[in-house]
């Protein structure tokens, strides 16, 4: 026989020895090659959920660094506000505090004033009542050289106080 023709025989072990072959592999070896390639691929799609999992929360963890981010540039424009706030208000506080001092300050130069003027006024008068004093003792020793004109003065004064008691 030839090459191209099998013997029966040598074809009825090959068979044999096939499904004795394919018999232990479907048996003992399909099962760990099937169960090894559902692991591996158990651990391919646990890998891909885990990425999955991983860019979601990387999304997510970007997200929160915005919003972490617009609420810090929130916080610093509201600080910002506050702080320029108070500035405004310190500074109105201090020119207010600062006209009322000075008008303290000009009242009291005012009163100053004031009393320095009436106590120049009283020196004043007092000056010109004892000049006056001075100036009617000189007219009154002249006019008064004569007794004649002594009495008609006591008259007349008498006179004027009888009248001003009178009313």
């Amino acid at each position: 026989m030839g090459l191209l023709t099998p013997d029966p025989g040598l074809m009825f072990w090959m068979i044999i020895v096939f499904g004795v072959v394919f018999f232990v592999l479907a048996k003992y070896g399909f099962p760990v090659i099937i169960g090894m390639v559902e692991d591996r691929k158990a651990y391919i799609d646990d890998s891909l959920k885990a990425a999955r999992e991983a860019n979601e929360q990387l999304a997510n963890v970007k997200a929160e660094g915005e919003k972490v981010l617009a609420q810090a540039r929130e916080e610093q424009a509201r600080i910002l506000n506050e702080a320029s706030a108070t500035r405004d208000r310190i500074i109105k506080d201090a020119q207010e505090r600062a006209m009322l001092e000075g008008q303290r300050l000009m009242d009291e130069m005012k009163k100053q004033i004031e009393t320095e003027k009436e106590s120049a006024i009283r020196d004043i008068r007092r000056q010109v009542a004892v000049l006056s004093v001075d100036i009617a003792e000189k007219i009154m020793r002249s006019k008064l050289a004569d007794e004649k004109e002594q009495m008609e003065l006591i008259d007349r004064m008498l006179d004027e106080m009888l009248e001003s008691s009178k009313k």
